[in-house]
């Protein structure tokens, strides 16, 4: 029987144009904006950084100086 962690976040790897699942989950949580985005809607993520965004101001946002870690 195949476990999945539905209703909780995922964890990933994000790759060029995909991602893998390291952690089962329903979605991820955005960098900049703490928005919960479900793996099938994700479509913004830095490789460089390991993180997803809600959308593509939000990608922008986290890329501005002084922005993130």
């Amino acid at each position: 029987m195949l476990m999945t962690n539905r209703g909780g976040p995922a964890r990933l790897h994000y790759m060029a144009y995909s991602f893998r699942v390291l952690q089962p989950g329903d979605h991820v949580l955005c960098s900049v904006t703490g928005k919960a985005i479900a793996l099938e809607d994700l479509r913004y993520w830095s490789i460089a950084r390991q993180e997803p965004y809600a959308d593509a101001a939000a990608s922008a946002k986290a890329q501005l100086p002084g922005a993130g870690a």
